[in-house]
């Protein structure tokens, strides 16, 4: 789809906010519904840390190298959490490129990255949105701050993230009333951005991925299953991607267990080898290998799989995402005039 030329964007990135989603709720969504937009594809996998990496830097998950929720330290034999950036490594050696928002605010062009105050100097931020960070934490001063930037100065760049979509599915569901009434709010607050935005800025908005319920009777627990762990030395990724480390020379033998477990109806098992050549991280580079699991496992039935001596949160969320399911991986990109 072809970008309005304007000379100020304020690019709204609504956590969850999946394109079938959207289009199955028009009736929550009245203003974003008639905005002008079409679906696009975030990278895989199919969750915020990669996503936000991406639009930040415009680049791959294969190059930028944030490939998951979690995932292994590199050289390491623990896990790395990436949205809590734990344990400490240096954004900038973890990932060396510079962000699209510094890179516009070097050029000249006014640029804000607006979040919640908690992920100020978090180390996914300096990571993935390199640039001049506001804080604001409620609809209210997410609006007050986006218009303040905007109008400084012309060009202008300004990023807004929420993240209220993306907790009410993983906790209630994106099937829930909870769900579909925390939409109403999303629309409203964008509709009042829309509306208090100056003359001739264009307001973007997407997402970074969907979402999908997983009943619990379709949840799998590797540490119930001794098949799953034979030969594996790590569980990372997220309940519908999975990276799994494994003993040397053990990666064929354990993406054929898990391929056979989870069968061909609920899920994908690669090699890395096999992942990368069917490019779902896009292009890879050397130095990034070595974070992507020795077998992957992208859950593409209604299923979950889950490790609750590693992930016990995540046993108790409702809605999921990670995978290549076009629930999760497609994400609205919506244009309007102010």
């Amino acid at each position: 789809m072809q970008l309005p030329a304007a000379s100020r964007y304020c690019v709204v990135l609504i956590d969850a906010l999946g394109w079938n989603l959207l289009k199955r709720h028009p009736a929550q969504a009245p203003f974003l519904s008639s905005l002008t937009g079409s679906p696009i594809t975030c990278g895989l996998p199919s969750t915020t840390a990669t996503s936000l990496t991406s639009l930040g830097t415009g680049l791959p998950p294969g190059r930028h190298g944030v490939l998951g929720y979690t995932t292994r330290v590199p050289g390491g034999s623990e896990i790395f959490n990436a949205l809590k950036w734990e344990p400490a490594i240096d954004p900038a050696t973890y990932q060396p490129y510079p962000g699209l928002f510094e890179r516009a605010h070097r050029a000249g062009i006014a640029t804000s990255v607006l979040g919640e105050r908690r992920f100020r100097e978090s180390g996914l931020t300096n990571a993935a949105l390199r640039g001049p960070f506001r804080a604001a934490d409620t609809y209210g001063e997410r609006v007050a701050a986006a218009v303040d930037a905007v109008a400084q100065s012309e060009p202008a760049l300004v990023y807004v993230y929420d993240s209220a979509l993306d907790k009410t599915g993983h906790q209630s569901g994106c099937e829930s009333a909870a769900w579909r009434h925390q939409l109403v709010m999303v629309d409203r607050f964008c509709e009042e951005l829309h509306d208090s935005l100056p003359p001739d800025t264009v307001l973007l908005v997407t997402g970074d991925h969907g979402m999908v319920d997983v009943p619990r009777g379709q949840r799998i627990d590797v540490d119930d299953h001794a098949e799953l762990r034979d030969g594996v030395e790590l569980v990372a990724g997220e309940a519908r991607f999975r990276h799994v480390y494994v003993s040397d020379g053990a990666a064929d033998d354990v993406a054929a267990s898990w391929q056979g477990f989870l069968g061909d109806g609920r899920a994908q098992v690669l090699t890395r080898e096999a992942a990368i050549a069917a490019g779902w991280f896009g292009a890879v580079e050397n130095r990034v290998r070595d974070r992507i699991g020795d077998v992957v496992a992208n859950v593409h039935g209604p299923c979950a799989v889950l490790r609750r001596s590693a992930f016990p949160v995540e046993t108790k969320l409702v809605g999921l995402h990670g995978a290549l399911t076009e629930d999760e991986l497609l994400v609205p990109l919506l244009v309007g005039r102010a």
